[in-house]
């Protein structure tokens, strides 16, 4: 701590303007305009509820950035966010929506980069050998590829907003290790899977730091919720609607993700 200086400026004054001086800096900037980006995470999908089915963004009012907006109707707010996003199409269709104006930015992107889809669907058609290939393939892609991905995305959005509080949304556990439920993946590819998202998690935390952002690690919010557990937060694997599998249900956004965000940005 630097030490005071006593050149002819009486303390009680000196002490005064310290005080002032810390009084600004504590004071949160006001939330009045948010913009949510990211993926089909931070959509409906997962929730059955929709805008408009047809609709290839598969926007819904459960999704946990409509809650919140919902939660603070002052807020002006914009949802760029869109099913299938990749860093890409953040940095491309969505980032312009976010000005020097916007005081909150939530995103949530990084595992459509990494393939988890493809990974998901293969391991639910192939063999636990052939999932642990894939899932570790994932892993690798997320260290190499989307890790500066994530740099590159969150430096872009701080440009865009100087002054803007950002959140990083993480992307929970599937499964509950030693959870058994009927009709779901074998316990190798749970735990392959599990494996793959903790890195992601881990990588994109990193990031989120380096940037100055806050980070929610929905391994926390979800924890004793996920898949094979007595009370789910996430949809289930069911075949014939893979697109509506492993995203978080209406209690994942409401739980999982609405109520720590709002902790969070008050």
């Amino acid at each position: 701590m630097r030490a005071f200086r006593t050149i002819a400026i009486p303390l009680l004054a000196a002490l005064s303007l310290l005080a002032g001086t810390y009084s600004a800096a504590a004071a949160p900037r006001a939330i009045t305009k948010y913009v949510a980006l990211g993926d089909s995470y931070a959509v409906g999908v997962g929730t059955y509820g929709y805008d408009n089915p047809d609709d290839p963004c598969r926007r819904g009012p459960y999704a946990y950035p409509r809650l919140w907006a919902a939660a603070h109707p002052s807020v002006a707010f914009t949802e760029a966010s869109c099913s299938g996003a990749e860093t890409a199409d953040v940095l491309g269709a969505q980032l312009p929506l976010v000005t020097p104006d916007t005081s909150l930015v939530t995103v949530q992107v990084g595992g459509n980069d990494a393939g988890f889809v493809d990974v998901l669907v293969g391991c639910t058609f192939g063999s636990d050998s052939d999932c642990v290939t894939r899932t570790q393939a994932a892993s690798e892609i997320v260290r190499t590829t989307v890790a500066p991905a994530l740099q590159k995305t969150y430096a872009a959005i701080r440009a865009n907003a100087p002054s803007a509080k950002v959140v990083v949304i993480g992307y929970p556990r599937i499964y509950k290790p030693g959870g058994t439920c009927f009709g779901q993946l074998s316990a190798p590819k749970q735990a392959a899977i599990n494996a793959s998202a903790d890195v992601l998690a881990t990588v994109t935390a990193a990031q989120a730091s380096a940037a100055g952002f806050t980070f929610l690690d929905a391994r926390t919010t979800f924890n004793g919720h996920e898949i094979c557990t007595s009370d789910w937060y996430l949809t289930a694997l069911e075949i014939f609607k893979l697109n509506e599998s492993f995203h978080p249900n209406k209690k994942g956004h409401q739980l999982g993700y609405f109520g720590p965000l709002n902790a969070i940005t008050g």
